[in-house]
């Protein structure tokens, strides 16, 4: 059974100290160049899809959806998955975008839902953000409208007839009137708050400015106990479990032998400066990740790699760990021009206008 890899990529590792134990080189790792390699390596090694992790805080760097953008066209073969938070994007905005993405990537885009608290969302929005229930609520409604929106443009409804001078076909753009539910002291994304001190519910009105995209709907990929499974493509998990969404990738972050240091000491080394949190990891040889990852077969869809310390964790990814899991054909290789759908076995999303059309 197939096993689907993808790989974080984002700053400098997924350790709380990775940002300081590459300190000098903070430049270096946020710049364009070095974004612009690290994808060309993954996808050179035939990694699934990456994910692009974002944040109000740290070092200023460009959001992830625009990044992701940016190496769309240098890229043939892997899925592109930015995250983008529901508590700080605008739904409608953020719609739009992730479908502009799909359009730069040929159908190789993705949305990573946020979840859980943003720090510095306060300051930056200036206005309070929702938590706990409120934030789930909120993130539930968002990825609603937001994949509502991805299907208010019928696949045909660019029809370009110069005869007439029509761009598109009118009846094939669907409105969206959506309202969100739920109460509680925070307004929603760009609204407010309500006068009585409830959570005042935000509207997005319909069409899209953007046409569906090549893949009808980009994949959503979010953590377990987030989103509905009935909205999410790729629920992540933090143990081999089923999900019950299309496909079940679990998160593993990961610890590697190098020529410098072994595993063990090199994890100790960034502990001694920001203690590692809670999480599934590997600390050790190439070779027992392999053996780990053949394991997971049948187990779960795919892995997610979080690398501790990118810049020393990722060579010993590309060199040993993906070369023996080819070997063992274990992992399927994007082929180019595939979509991600097509590259993960997801069916195209029939428009769900469309469909009532053919059944009235």
């Amino acid at each position: 059974m197939a096993l689907h890899l993808a790989l974080e990529i984002d700053g400098a590792g997924s350790h709380p100290g990775a940002a300081l134990a590459t300190s000098i080189l903070t430049d270096r790792l946020l710049s364009a160049d070095h974004l612009r390699r690290t994808v060309a390596i993954a996808e050179n090694a035939g990694v699934t899809l990456v994910t692009l992790d974002d944040s109000l805080v740290g070092p200023a760097r460009i959001d992830a959806v625009t990044r992701a953008a940016f190496v769309a066209p240098l890229t043939s073969r892997i899925g592109l998955v930015p995250l983008a938070h529901p508590a700080v994007t605008e739904p409608f905005h953020l719609a739009s975008q992730v479908a502009a993405l799909d359009h730069a990537a040929t159908g190789r885009s993705g949305w990573l839902v946020g979840s859980g608290p943003v720090p510095g969302a306060r300051a930056a929005l200036d206005r309070p953000v929702a938590e706990g229930q409120d934030l789930l609520d909120e993130t539930r409604d968002v990825v609603r409208v937001v994949r509502d929106l991805w299907d208010s443009w019928e696949d045909d409804a660019v029809i370009r007839d110069t005869a007439t001078g029509r761009y598109i076909d009118r009846d094939r753009l669907h409105h969206v009137d959506f309202t969100s539910g739920g109460t509680g002291p925070f307004a929603g994304p760009g609204l407010r708050d309500a006068p009585d001190g409830g959570r005042a519910p935000f509207t997005v009105k319909g069409p899209l400015i953007v046409p569906r995209g090549p893949q009808g709907q980009p994949v959503v990929v979010a953590r377990a106990g987030t989103v509905p499974v009935d909205l999410v493509d790729i629920v992540l998990v933090d143990s081999p479990e089923t999900s019950g969404a299309p496909l079940t990738f679990l998160d593993l972050h990961v610890t590697l032998d190098t020529d410098r240091a072994t595993a063990v000491d090199r994890l100790a080394a960034l502990d001694d400066l920001v203690p590692s949190t809670d999480v599934l990891r590997w600390t050790g040889s190439p070779d027992g990740l392999v053996e780990l990852l053949l394991s997971l077969r049948g187990a779960v869809d795919g892995v997610r790699l979080l690398p501790t310390l990118l810049e020393e964790d990722l060579p010993q990814i590309v060199r040993w760990v993906l070369p023996a899991l080819r070997v063992a054909r274990a992992t399927p290789t994007p082929r180019p021009g595939a979509t991600l759908r097509e590259t993960l076995g997801l069916p195209r999303p029939t428009n769900r206008h469309a469909t009532l059309q053919e059944t009235s």
